[in-house]
């Protein structure tokens, strides 16, 4: 009997102070798609591509119990031990866009020896958000 154990990337969930105000930045700053907001502002969802970025609130109680509080290392040397990544085609437009909505600026767009121009900003949580073009880009997907 064979069963289908493939996993699909389906979630990022990113622990933050405010749902609402989260998600609300995010499409603003980032040009995302708010997919849905519950009404008790604990859970909120964005599209972008294939995988949905989820925020809930930083305190949960049906969870902290069993996976642990989040640590919040925020310092100004610190930072959480996880980036978010968008790419776009227009790397300065995007920065320029999410520095105009909220975003702190923490390095302009560059180009890097990779061959990929890369800025970065923290969120209103102080989130690591690199925005970067493809290092090669998408394959077209063509209908025939």
């Amino acid at each position: 009997m064979a069963s289908n154990l493939s996993p699909v990337f389906a979630y990022v969930v990113l622990y933050v102070k405010d749902v609402a105000k989260s998600t609300a930045f995010y499409a603003k700053a980032f040009g995302c798609n708010v997919r849905r907001l519950d009404e008790s502002h604990r859970w909120g969802e964005l599209e972008s591509g294939k995988t949905t970025i989820a925020f809930t609130p930083v305190h949960q109680r049906e969870t902290d119990r069993i996976t642990g509080a989040v640590q919040d290392p925020w310092s100004g040397r610190e930072r959480p031990p996880v980036e978010l990544c968008f790419a776009y085609v227009d790397v300065d437009a995007a920065y320029k866009r999410a520095v105009e909505n909220g975003a702190v600026a923490v390095s302009e767009p560059e180009e890097k020896e990779w061959g990929q121009k890369v800025g970065y900003v923290r969120d209103i949580d102080g989130i690591v958000v690199r925005m970067g073009s493809h290092v090669n880009p998408p394959k077209q997907h063509h209908q025939d």
